[in-house]
This record gives C-alpha cells, sequence and structure tokens, in this order.
C-alpha cells in the first residue's frame, strides 16, 4: 500500500459517520466530511506522517497536493498536519506552491493552517539573514483576500523577531477593507504582538484610531490594560 491508501484506510477506520453533517454544518455547507474529530484525525496519521521524515520537498509538496485534492475536508486538514510536521524540508523558494495550495478550496481553517507553515518558513529564513518577508509584499496586494489575510498573519509567533514597521505598515495598508477576515486579521496580527511589545501595539492603535475598524481595534487591544 502506499502513503494515500494507508492514510485513506486510516482514516476511514477513525472516522464517526454521525460527526460529519455537524461538521459541514459548521463549516457552512462548504465541505463534506469523514466525520473525523482532530485529535482522532492526528493520531491516525502521525505515525504515517512521521515516516516521512527527510521527505525531498517536491515529494513533500506533492503529497500535499494529492491530499487537497480529496473530497473529504479531513484529507486537506492531514496535508497541513504534514506540512506543519516537515516545513524545515521547505525554503522561500516553496512559498509560492504553499500560497497556490492556499487558494484551492479556500476557507478560513486551510488558510490560516497555511499561515503558520509560511511563517515558519520565513522565520528561519529571517534568522538566516535572508528575507523574512519575501513573496508577502505581492501577497499584500494580491487580488485573493485571502492571500492578503496570510500575508497580514505571516508573523504570527515572530515575537522580538517581529518587523514591528513591515506589520503596522500592512495593517495601514488593509485597514479600508470590510472584508471580515481581514480585519480580524489585522487585529489577531497586532494582538499577538502585543505579547512581546504592548506599548507599542496601544500606541500605534490610537494613533490610527480613525483609520483601523471597530474589529481590529478591539482584538488588538483585547488583552491590553484599559
Amino acid at each position: 500500500m502506499d502513503l494515500h491508501a494507508e492514510l485513506k484506510a486510516a482514516l476511514e477506520a477513525a472516522a464517526e459517520p454521525g460527526r460529519a453533517a455537524p461538521m459541514q454544518a459548521y463549516m457552512r455547507e462548504q465541505f463534506i466530511f469523514l466525520g473525523v474529530a482532530a485529535p482522532q484525525r492526528r493520531m491516525a496519521a502521525k505515525g504515517l506522517l512521521a515516516g516521512l521524515k527527510g521527505i525531498d520537498p517536491a515529494t513533500l509538496l506533492d503529497h500535499a497536493l494529492r491530499l487537497w485534492q480529496q473530497p473529504e475536508r479531513e484529507y486537506q486538514h492531514v496535508a497541513l498536519d504534514m506540512l506543519a510536521l516537515h516545513w524545515r524540508q521547505l525554503g522561500i523558494e516553496h512559498i509560492p506552491a504553499l500560497l497556490g495550495l492556499a487558494r484551492q478550496r479556500a476557507w478560513w481553517d486551510s488558510v490560516d493552517g497555511i499561515v503558520g507553515i509560511v511563517g515558519d518558513v520565513l522565520q528561519a529564513e529571517h534568522l538566516r539573514g535572508g528575507n523574512g518577508h519575501a513573496h508577502m509584499d505581492a501577497a499584500l496586494r494580491h487580488d485573493d483576500f485571502w492571500l492578503r489575510r496570510i500575508a497580514m498573519l505571516h508573523q504570527l509567533g515572530w515575537r522580538a523577531d517581529t518587523d514591528a514597521a513591515w506589520l503596522f505598515g500592512a495593517a495601514l495598508a488593509l485597514a479600508h477593507e470590510n472584508e471580515f477576515f481581514i480585519r480580524k486579521a489585522i487585529g489577531w496580527a497586532l494582538r499577538d504582538y502585543a505579547r512581546h511589545a504592548p506599548e507599542a501595539v496601544t500606541a500605534f492603535a490610537n494613533a490610527h484610531r480613525q483609520l483601523l475598524s471597530p474589529l481590529s481595534r478591539r482584538e488588538a487591544l483585547k488583552h491590553q490594560p484599559r
């Protein structure tokens, strides 16, 4: 059996069909599900994904694409689990492929999973002295708002490595947008950086209160002292 046949067998064995309808409803009926909850999905696939240690990037991305093409949503989540586990095999030259994957069957769950992988790859590049925002300037201007969301969020968890000027500039560049997922992303990115630099985020949010949406500003200051 090959990897994909084994994953299929493992997920189908872990499926609880009664869960499928509620999971589909939660995702606004955009996707069909086998009915595998996240902990059971990870447990079912863990050994198979761990066996890919040292896999070359092209094969890794090919596996991800094949999983992405499966109709049930759990397969896209397995692809994200796989990429998150083996992201060190990837470099900035693979960011376009990751962004291309994010645009397929896009919704917040898959897009935000790609955010973490892109962020890890770019932070590692930054720590090596390279361009930690490679491809993100173009993504920030892209017609697809999901790519703009990835750009806005790609520094999540970077803490002291965060380029505050880039973060604040991106927030202002997107501040005029009405799209909920963009406004939420602005607030989330600022709130995350506030764990490292609360005064800077508060000062930014207050200085630009007329430009930031109430949602973005509320999210940014969610854990700040009143």
